[in-house]
């Protein structure tokens, strides 16, 4: 059922799938947001002891874990948080991991860059949901991401010796903010230089039904096809394709190619078309292959 939810727009599922990452800003209220830190200090405190509260198990339905009266749970429920995760996962995702990361005021260790997704091969996708309680003020230490990295797959990391990439952003906002991560992102624990401790809470969750075209579509054929010829529509600034096509700082022109290929085959598994291409190269390939 999703008739509560709050489903996302074909634009940022299409955002979600050129870049990677989906953020939601400030959308849980501040009474939940105080409770959800109490109840993550409590986590925190019981950490692999069997008086965590609300602990779940691997592979738990989504509206199974953190049951009421759990402050997590609420969060995860709540009507624009569930729906994001509907949206990307589809109905009855499961439970993978969790883990709630604590950074005191004025500490200086940082994460390497990684990607934590090394043995996931496939389009299908898991979400990595990134729930911040306060306020991140820029600067302050939010969680490292690299945009557009997520189907650019290495070895865990490999990667670990970049510390400057050009596009790398830290993550600010204002307190119950949550942003949606493809599991293929590459990111890292920042330094906290702040005043304050530091909370975050990160959930992955992993689909059980293909993910396709389970965000509200109302606008899905305007944006990948248009009124006119499909071939002339795409180069609208409001299309699919345009969005697609964000170019990263980090990408070079060859790089961006085939970020531009691994994007439009992420767009065909997201929404069965598997005609779908962005400048011709899933096609081009597609042609080739039939000759064969």
């Amino acid at each position: 059922m999703t008739g509560d939810l709050q489903l996302l727009t074909t634009a940022q599922v299409a955002t979600f799938v050129a870049r990677g990452f989906l953020p939601l800003p400030g959308i849980v209220p501040d009474d939940l947001n105080r409770a959800a830190t109490e109840e993550l200090h409590q986590v925190l405190s019981t950490w692999g002891s069997p008086d965590r509260p609300f602990a779940p198990s691997t592979g738990a339905r989504l509206d199974e874990i953190y049951p009421d009266p759990s402050a997590i749970g609420a969060v995860l429920r709540h009507p624009a948080v569930a729906g994001a995760l509907h949206s990307l996962l589809g109905s009855d995702p499961v439970f993978d991991h969790d883990f709630v990361h604590h950074k005191p005021a004025g500490d200086a260790f940082g994460q390497y860059l990684h990607q934590d997704a090394m043995v996931d091969p496939t389009l299908a996708f898991d979400v990595q949901l990134f729930y911040f309680p306060h306020e991140v003020l820029p600067g302050g230490g939010g969680t490292g991401f690299v945009p557009g990295t997520h189907l650019r797959r290495v070895h865990e990391t490999d990667v670990g010796r970049y510390v400057h990439m050009a596009g790398e952003r830290q993550w600010e906002g204002p307190a119950g903010s949550v942003v949606l991560f493809h599991q293929g992102l590459w990111h890292r624990g920042m330094p906290n230089p702040s005043d304050h401790e530091r909370l975050m809470y990160k959930i992955r969750l992993n689909p059980t039904a293909p993910q396709r075209r389970h965000w509200d579509t109302g606008d899905l054929d305007d944006m990948q096809n248009g009124a006119e010829d499909h071939v002339f529509a795409k180069f609208r600034s409001d299309s699919v394709a345009a969005v697609l096509r964000h170019r990263e700082r980090w990408l070079g022109e060859a790089d961006y190619r085939l970020e531009l290929a691994n994007r439009a085959a992420l767009w065909r598994y997201v929404t069965g078309d598997h005609e779908f291409d962005v400048d011709y190269y899933l096609t081009r390939t597609q042609a080739r292959e039939a000759l064969t």
